[in-house]
């Protein structure tokens, strides 16, 4: 059996993959477009993306703005085929900013967890008044729970007279920061099969009473072609792959941070306590063991990119951690990844991960 397409209404894509946005700087316009040609869903994370813009430190929305507007150009350009995403933090202090200037942007799916996107559809109405035409950009937000889908669905209806356009399910095994209490993280009720389900049994009410339909995608995790076969069994229209797409040559980062997954064993992959205040799962490096031992970072936030960011306590400001990862520089940051980074053992092109992908969900399905 061969991948099925993934449609988000009048949206078709050739792959039921959507290439996870990972910031800072992990997924912009190399992957993303790669992706995209390959059949897939590429998606440019908007954290920090305008951090090498020469006014970035006295103008950071300005830059951030400027950044995204370059990356989604610079991606079309590349692009023969697929659609185009960003993946958008609830939890920036420039989300409005991101989001609107996504939509005049013309981009086909904004992603958007870290926090309910309760008020997303809320941009779009804004952008179409003032474009002066129907903007069709989909809207497809990340939760975690069932309950979580209810409330943006019930929401979302009764504020904006509209649904989401599909559901990114992300279970604990996600690299990044994490939806989930470090005691939930191997607890099996809080597990990707059971909160996929969980998601998918919450939308169908919606889908049947409103005749729309709402893929639900899985993501936390899915690494193989029977991984997807796995999520796909369970009722998944698709997949959401961040991990994966790290160790290709497309990849946006610095080969040091393709490499450091490549390094990685099993036991180097960690949860760490961010300054946001989540869990998140990461390399263990020098710069989180001085961290974990006492040894002070600069504390002095000059970003101010995140609403939730315990800054005057923070050992350290995780946007330049990310940021010094992003370019190489390991000693002044850390890699964020998925539990099965350690599976990671050579750089390959995305064409070529694609493919290997292809023929182990055929195996899986013959």
């Amino acid at each position: 059996m061969t991948l099925p397409q993934l449609k988000f209404g009048d949206l078709t894509a050739k792959l039921p993959i959507i290439q996870g946005g990972m910031g800072v700087g992990i997924s912009l316009s190399g992957l993303a477009s790669a992706v995209a040609n390959e059949g897939g869903i590429g998606v440019i994370a908007t954290s920090m993306i305008g951090m090498d813009e020469p006014s970035r430190a006295k103008d950071p929305e300005g830059s951030d703005r400027t950044g995204l507007i370059k990356e989604i150009r610079k991606a079309r350009s590349k692009m023969t085929d697929g659609l185009l995403g960003v993946n958008i933090m609830c939890a920036l202090t420039n989300y409005g900013d991101m989001v609107r200037t996504s939509i005049r942007e013309r981009v086909d799916l904004i992603i958007s967890g870290a926090g309910l996107p309760v008020d997303l559809p809320a941009y779009l109405r804004e952008v179409s008044e003032e474009m002066k035409e129907e903007m069709r950009t989909k809207l497809i937000p990340i939760v975690s729970s069932g309950r979580a889908a209810n409330i943006l669905c019930r929401k979302w209806l009764k504020k904006f007279n509209c649904l989401p356009d599909g559901f990114v399910v992300e279970g604990p095994k996600a690299g990044g920061h994490l939806g989930f209490k470090a005691e939930q993280l191997d607890d099996p009720n809080f597990q990707l099969e059971t909160i996929l389900t969980d998601v998918i049994n919450a939308v169908i009410p919606f889908r049947e009473e409103h005749k729309k339909d709402i893929p639900v995608i899985a993501a936390g995790g899915i690494y193989t072609g029977k991984d997807i076969a796995n999520a796909m069994a369970l009722g998944a229209a698709g997949v959401q792959m961040g991990t994966r797409f790290v160790a290709t040559h497309e990849c946006d980062a610095d080969d040091a941070f393709k490499q450091a997954y490549i390094n990685a064993t099993e036991d180097d992959i960690t949860i760490i306590k961010s300054p946001v205040g989540m869990p998140g799962r990461a390399l263990k490096n020098s710069f989180l063991e001085a961290v974990e031992s006492g040894i002070k970072h600069p504390k002095k936030c000059v970003h101010k990119c995140l609403h939730n960011c315990a800054e005057e306590e923070a050992p350290y400001c995780i946007a330049n951690a990310l940021v010094n990862a992003y370019k190489g520089k390991l000693k002044h940051g850390f890699a964020f990844a998925g539990a099965n980074a350690y599976l990671v053992d050579k750089i390959v092109s995305v064409k070529e991960l694609i493919n290997s992908l292809k023929e182990e969900y055929e195996l899986a399905t013959t």
